[in-house]
């Protein structure tokens, strides 16, 4: 069933996580990726993952400069931990990265994907 919530590219929303030892879940931030045509044809999305962990910034990580536009409590970071998801996953929204963010995310993502413009 797909979800009657419209998402958009560039939202941060709060998921329900399952560890992969399906041990329990947790509720995350993540970063929609997919282009909006994506988030409206299928029931799946793909995210990033976002984390408050801003002293360590690995290749694909980005650092948010507009966090708290984003909806995030604490200064964050999009991962290039990248995941498929189903939108039913989806808690709820919690705001968007400026477009700012978004162009060194989407610049980190050709990077860690090997994409040319």
């Amino acid at each position: 069933m797909q979800s009657t919530t419209a998402y958009s590219r560039g939202d941060v929303v709060l998921i329900n996580f399952v560890f992969a030892e399906e041990t329990g879940s947790k509720r995350r931030p993540v970063l929609l990726l997919s282009s909006n045509q994506y988030v409206h044809g299928r029931q799946e999305v793909v995210v990033s993952a976002i984390t408050s962990n801003t002293r360590r910034i690995l290749v694909g990580d980005c650092r948010m400069a507009d966090w708290e536009e984003a909806g995030l409590i604490y200064p964050s970071v999009a991962t290039g931990i990248l995941r498929t998801i189903k939108q039913s996953m989806i808690d709820r929204k919690m705001g968007a990265v400026s477009q700012r963010d978004l162009t060194e995310i989407e610049s980190n993502l050709k990077l860690i994907l090997e994409l040319n413009s």
